[in-house]
């Protein structure tokens, strides 16, 4: 792990420049020079008398033929989330791929938060062990906990990655990846809770995916998942997941008093109905429906008679919606070879010469090409979007 150069304690930091010096061949005068300071400068420096300036570093880093980055390198991410998913997928390389993504992408940003001096901040939920008993009753109590905790009452959860982001601080990656697989979950001290949706996939249904993702962080934390497209409920485990997920996005209360808005004077549940609560709690129309029957709202097998009847489609949703659906903005991150925070710390890190093209090439799984666009995809000085005044220290 690459750690900023404040956290590093003079003396580490001069013993490293040192051995980069000798390495290089180079002796302290001729350093000095090379930068433009005093031979006792350089003395002092890597005595650990003196701090080495962040610009003093990057000059010195390049004159030894080396990086910022392997000056304060302690160590990389060493984390290997494989051997624990391959026990459970076995010989499915889609879920083994899917897990595999998720990791690279966490370790890579990591590595780039470390170099940088950036620290995220977490804020999960206490975890819940899953006791002997009703899971469903567990997942209610433990999902209105968690609504309480960050402040959403009843109201809708409008957006769930922004939620898992910024409110858990919850590592989250939108990728497109094999159809079959809904969403990953890892855990891990270096890395934190990391969860990867599929990009493919609507965006009310990686809503449910989310849900059922943040039921293993509050349930079964330490144990890998890959939630496969409308997998079985095969144990105790993903029945709770499920369950937590349709009473955080759809708590009971909530639905009951929409649906009395919505169906009032009605005597029919109708597609239009059902367009309009699915929109407004932001889950698929089926996790709407199966969520009024196991309510008691409507009658057990209502979804199963659309279903029969034609079902409820996309264009009758547009026909009763109109300009209320809007673009989908994490399918256009998701076809980027990165995602967009990846990009901004690769780029600040390339600018502050703390990471050569080559060693970030490597980190993102990308060939210079690639890498080279990214860079220059994002805004310079003199640019509108970049304009702005100094942050404060």
């Amino acid at each position: 792990m690459t750690t900023p150069i404040d956290q590093i304690l003079p003396a580490e930091t001069g013993e490293r420049l040192r051995l980069a010096r000798e390495s290089a061949k180079m002796t302290q005068a001729a350093a000095a020079q090379a930068i433009g300071v005093a031979r006792t400068t350089i003395v002092a420096m890597e005595q650990g008398e003196r701090r080495a300036r962040t610009s003093e570093l990057q000059q010195l880093a390049k004159l030894y033929g080396t990086s910022v980055n392997a000056v304060l390198r302690r160590e990389s991410v060493h984390v290997d989330l494989a051997p624990r998913f391959r026990r459970m997928v076995g010989s499915d390389e889609a879920a083994a791929e899917a897990a595999e993504l998720m990791a690279d992408l966490a370790k890579a940003e990591v590595e780039l938060e470390n170099l940088l001096g950036i620290k995220r901040e977490r804020n999960y939920p206490p975890e819940r062990t899953i006791l002997p008993g009703d899971v469903k009753a567990q997942a209610e109590q433990d999902a209105a906990e968690l609504r309480q905790r960050l402040g959403l009452g009843i109201g809708p959860v409008t957006n769930i990655v922004t939620l898992l982001e910024m409110e858990l601080g919850v590592r989250v990656y939108i990728r497109r990846v094999d159809g079959r697989i809904s969403g990953v979950f890892a855990y891990d001290d270096a890395l934190g809770a990391c969860i990867l949706l599929n990009a493919n996939h609507p965006r009310e249904r990686r809503n449910n995916s989310g849900g059922h993702e943040t039921g293993h962080l509050i349930s079964t934390r330490r144990q890998p998942e890959i939630l496969h497209l409308d997998e079985i409920e095969n144990s105790r485990e993903e029945r709770y997941a499920n369950a937590f997920a349709r009473a955080f996005l759809t708590p009971a209360r909530a639905v009951l008093q929409k649906f009395q808005e919505v169906t009032a004077g009605a005597d029919r549940m109708t597609r239009r109905h059902v367009i309009i609560l699915a929109y407004f709690f932001g889950v698929s129309r089926e996790a709407m429906v199966r969520r009024l029957e196991e309510l008691g709202s409507v009658k057990l097998g209502t979804w199963d008679w659309f279903v029969a009847n034609g079902g409820i489609t996309d264009e009758q949703a547009r026909q009763v919606l109109g300009d209320l659906i809007f673009p989908d903005a994490e399918k256009a991150d998701a076809d980027r070879p990165t995602t967009l925070r990846l990009n901004l710390l690769a780029y600040e890190a390339h600018r502050r010469g703390l990471m050569s093209e080559g060693q970030l090439a490597r980190l993102l799984h990308l060939d210079r090409v690639e890498l080279r666009e990214i860079l220059g995809s994002q805004p310079h000085e003199g640019d509108d979007a970049d304009g702005g005044r100094e942050i404060l220290e």
